[in-house]
């Protein structure tokens, strides 16, 4: 019979795409991952892994065993955290969410959860949307918050909350802006809702203008704030900036844009108390409303 070990290793070597990284990242030596990764392939009898130049392939067999034993791990952490939710008022909580939302939304929310129910432990992971979900699949996360989740997966949506979607400009830059196709756009990172967002109003608007990618919507204010374009982004992430001038709108036909925020879970689970009692705090104490 495997081991978790193996198992554990055999994860991160497929997260990592080469046994050197996975070694780095388990602080072990490549030997070790080597071994353990063999002794895996050995007890299943079936190859994992194949040679690719200097790095590795997973196979259809090893993405078989990449899905179930992703979530094999995530259910050996939630026996071990139901077992201490049966302590009053304990508890851990595994959140997954999107740079805008856990920059303007999800800290003031954590922070007035965790005032009421301080014995819950949080852990929460900042990902683009594409990783969210990724989480949310392979029960890495109870509750995810992100945008509108796709379709194709056994999800359920909680609760959501007002979330729009406007272009915006430093004032200068606001003054020049002639035609959107011919100005430069600041877009997110590929895999950001944002980025697929802009990329659809590009599409709705029928122009295909210069772009900037820039990976974090901190760094899209501040470019903003030096004119170096305009750009699509939360309005929840330029609250401050709108009030003190420092940005404005730049109205457009296909704006403003609707993007509820949405809290989803699993369909395939059941919520852990930890997980129910954060839900229905966001219901209660800030804009979101139930999903029936």
């Amino acid at each position: 019979m495997f081991s978790i070990h193996q198992l554990r290793t055999f994860l991160e070597v497929a997260r990592a795409g080469t046994v050197h990284g996975a070694a780095e990242k388990l602080v072990v030596s490549q030997p070790a991952v080597s071994s353990a990764l063999a002794g895996l392939q050995r007890e299943l009898g079936v190859e994992l892994v194949a040679r690719q130049g200097r790095g590795i392939t997973i196979t259809p067999a090893g993405r078989e065993v990449e899905r179930d034993g992703r979530r094999v791990l995530a259910l050996l952490g939630e026996i071990e955290r139901r077992a201490h939710s049966t302590m009053p008022g304990s508890g851990r909580l595994l959140l997954a969410t999107v740079t805008t939302a856990a920059e303007h939304l999800l800290a003031i929310m954590l922070g007035g959860f965790r005032a009421q129910v301080p014995q819950v432990e949080a852990d929460l992971e900042v990902a683009n949307r594409e990783r969210v979900w990724d989480a949310l699949t392979h029960w890495e996360a109870d509750i995810a918050l992100a945008g509108r989740p796709p379709q194709d997966r056994d999800f359920r949506t909680l609760a959501t909350s007002p979330n729009e979607l406007v272009v915006v400009a430093s004032p200068e830059e606001a003054l020049r802006v002639g035609a959107l196709g011919e100005a430069t756009w600041l877009v997110r990172e590929r895999g950001s809702g944002t980025r697929v967002a802009t990329e659809e109003l590009f599409a709705t608007l029928d122009i295909a203008p210069p772009r900037l990618t820039i990976g974090s919507n901190g760094a899209i204010r501040e470019c903003l704030r030096v004119s170096l374009g305009i750009s699509l982004l939360s309005r929840d992430a330029i609250v401050r900036e709108l009030s003190e001038g420092a940005l404005v709108i730049v109205p457009t036909p296909a704006t403003p844009i609707s993007r509820p925020w949405h809290l989803v879970a699993s369909g395939e689970r059941e919520l852990s108390s930890a997980a129910n009692r954060f839900v229905e705090y966001a219901i209660s104490a800030s804009s979101f409303s139930r999903v029936p």
